[in-house]
């Protein structure tokens, strides 16, 4: 069930994961990263560069998680113009009737400034977003905001937001007892295996015991949660899951697999055309560096793609 992994892949993993806060390599990235690859993996800078990839995508048959990219906000005017931002993907979401919602950050709407200016940032965009019935995932970040992130998705649910989902990450050694915790809301959640650096206390370090954990909570969610987002590129356990899905008759509306656009695009194809519902998650907007850099160390095929790229070039 599990995959291996080495120690060159961990070193690696480790310098592109610090290579995003490295300045100069950052300022070359801005400059010339989009047309030597990026693109692959972020869907331009604009709002309608964006919107034009969703229209595509939603042609061929895949739902869509909008993330617009950014992340630390400080600043009250900043985090409200995100508010403002979302709001206004949501209505062109609507008007144009694509097959989209969005998953936000928490610290991209002020979590780092206070608590409950996140929380009142956050209501006001899932509000909106239920005013057209449409959802909102609110992503997981490092494990310092593991805890308000869920004390705010609960506080949201316990007033009677029900379009509102969260994500929980299998390498942080937590994750069992937060979503045993979270069933008694019937919960939407998102499972990753996670894309952080912690520390060793916080999280598992080895890929086979990431990926146990990580079948582990995909098979409790799916017994518990009211719907699970399976969000992996690993066919294993990808394969795994569907066998569960088949054992257990799992319904249909109480799952759907994820997937990063750029990611795999073979699979995610092979998917839709065996019948599963498959949403990827298609990021846009001008800080799409540090996105980038996760993107490129969570699986070596992604570097190797991206240095082609530039050998080409």
């Amino acid at each position: 069930m599990a995959s291996l992994t080495t120690p060159i892949d961990n070193l690696m993993r480790s310098a592109l994961l610090s290579a995003a806060d490295n300045r100069a390599l950052r300022r070359f990235m801005y400059r010339h990263g989009m047309s030597l690859g990026a693109r692959r993996f972020v869907a331009g800078e604009t709002l309608d560069e964006f919107l034009a990839v969703v229209r595509l995508v939603n042609e061929r048959g895949f739902t869509v998680a909008c993330g617009m990219l950014g992340e630390g906000v400080q600043d009250r005017n900043d985090a409200a113009t995100v508010v403002r931002d979302y709001r206004h993907i949501l209505t062109c979401f609507a008007s144009e009737g694509l097959r989209s919602n969005v998953a936000l950050k928490l610290t991209h709407l002020g979590l780092v400034i206070d608590c409950d200016l996140a929380r009142q940032n956050l209501t006001a965009i899932v509000q909106h977003a239920r005013s057209f019935n449409n959802f909102v995932r609110v992503d997981m970040e490092q494990s310092a905001y593991t805890d308000a992130t869920l004390s705010i998705y609960r506080s949201l649910r316990e007033a009677g937001l029900t379009n509102v989902g969260t994500v929980l990450q299998a390498y942080l050694r937590r994750s069992e007892d937060d979503v045993r915790s979270l069933f008694p809301l019937k919960p939407n959640v998102r499972l990753v295996k996670g894309a952080y650096l912690e520390a060793p206390e916080v999280a598992l370090t080895k890929r086979a015991d990431v990926d146990r954990n990580y079948v582990r909570l995909i098979e409790l969610s799916l017994r518990e949660s009211g719907f699970t987002a399976i969000a992996t590129h690993d066919h294993v356990i990808i394969d795994h899951s569907m066998e569960f899905i088949k054992r257990h008759g799992i319904a249909d509306d109480r799952y759907e697999f994820q997937m990063l656009y750029g990611v795999r695009p073979k699979l995610q194809g092979e998917l839709r055309s065996r019948g599963y519902k498959v949403r990827l998650a298609i990021p846009f907007g001008s800080q799409w560096y540090p996105y980038l850099m996760r993107r490129l160390a969570e699986r070596p095929a992604n570097l190797f793609f991206f240095l082609g790229t530039l050998w080409r070039k």
